[in-house]
């Protein structure tokens, strides 16, 4: 039986060579094709817009590690209850901290976690941008400007946290699924 990705019923667009290489390369680095691309393949357009902006906010350059991205990622997920994104972050956490015990506390609960007050003050404001969008006012980037931010990281810190809430939306709507080797990978 096929692992279930969705639950809807749509089929996937013919493939350009590039997509079809760019799936080969996810393939090759990561063991697996993540669902979330699959759940994108049925309109190659939407595909290549999801990953453009996926890969410059978590890949691109920002004063921000690609580990603080993940974990604004999960922060996020986790006031949303995305199972998908808390799957598949949890373990990008896991695996770039090389803490499994860390990645854990970052899911359930990042208060939990040791953290810096700069990486505190980052994920507070994560938080409230996602639950209280409306409440964010100056002190809260001056906050961040005081942890050490710098505007440009507080622009990063907004795309990630707003680009999360949106897919965490999008998964919730379709009930996408993890892909099953996630939930062993960095433990």
């Amino acid at each position: 039986m096929a692992e279930k990705i969705t639950a809807l019923d749509l089929p996937q667009a013919e493939l350009s060579e590039a997509t079809q290489a760019y799936f080969a390369k996810c393939e090759e680095k990561l063991g697996l094709v993540p669902n979330v691309l699959k759940a994108y393949a049925f309109d190659e357009k939407k595909l290549r817009a999801f990953t453009d902006t996926y890969n410059d906010l978590m890949l691109g350059d920002s004063g921000l590690t690609k580990l603080e991205r993940e974990m604004i990622a999960v922060v996020v997920s986790s006031i949303n209850h995305c199972y998908y994104c808390l799957t598949a972050h949890g373990a990008a956490v896991r695996q770039l901290s090389g803490d499994p015990a860390f990645g854990e506390m970052m899911v359930m609960n990042f208060r939990a976690a040791d953290l810096s007050d700069k990486q505190r003050a980052m994920l507070e404001f994560a938080v409230k941008l996602t639950e209280q969008p409306a409440k964010i006012v100056e002190a809260d980037r001056e906050t961040l400007r005081k942890a050490g931010f710098s505007n440009r990281d507080i622009w990063d810190i907004a795309s990630t946290a707003a680009f999360f809430n949106m897919s965490n939306r999008v998964a919730a709507a379709i009930d996408m699924r993890p892909n099953d080797e996630y939930h062993a990978m960095a433990r």
